[in-house]
């Protein structure tokens, strides 16, 4: 097969996984019963909130003495705040802005990108996908606002930080 027709072919199986069918079933044997990944997209993250998201993610950081890069993204995926502690090596600059953009452009944390590939190695990713957690919705009122993303440690690190940044939004 050509490059052009696996990579479509990896893409649409890619999609059947992050959709919830199940491997092993047929898609077209599979019909959900509601919307996966549905959360409505709200209005953009305002800088203030922005702010309270990155100062609880520094405020954990900074406790465990860990460096990362840490990027804000509003509603449409667009930056709204990025800081990099000191040290932290440049080259996760791009992925915590890129994990925050793929969270609030696919409406799930990055972990049901990483967990897809793993469950079914082998298969292409998603134009603007990033199988790396460490992307997490910000969600107030049940709608996506932003995403926070966070690079620069191990997949659990990043996650727990971005967690623990978009806690401050996502509480009742």
């Amino acid at each position: 097969m050509t490059q052009s027709v696996l990579r479509i072919l990896g893409q649409t199986l890619l999609s059947a996984s992050l959709c919830g069918i199940a491997w092993a079933q047929n898609p077209a044997d599979v019909v959900p019963e509601k919307m996966p990944f549905d959360t409505p997209y709200g209005p953009g993250i305002r800088l203030e909130q922005a702010d309270q998201v990155m100062a609880a993610a520094h405020a954990e950081m900074a406790k465990r003495k860990w460096r990362l890069n840490c990027a804000v993204v509003d509603s449409s995926a667009q930056l709204v705040l990025f800081r990099r502690m000191d040290q932290t090596h440049v080259g996760s600059i791009d992925i915590a802005m890129h994990k925050a953009r793929a969270a609030a452009k696919f409406r799930r944390d990055t972990l049901a990108f990483e967990n897809a590939i793993a469950a079914n190695p082998g298969i292409a990713t998603l134009d603007d996908a990033i199988a790396s957690r460490g992307g997490v919705l910000i969600i107030s009122k049940g709608q996506i606002i932003g995403a926070i993303g966070c690079s620069g440690g191990t997949g659990s690190q990043d996650e727990l930080i971005a967690k623990v940044g978009a806690a401050v939004m996502n509480a009742p």
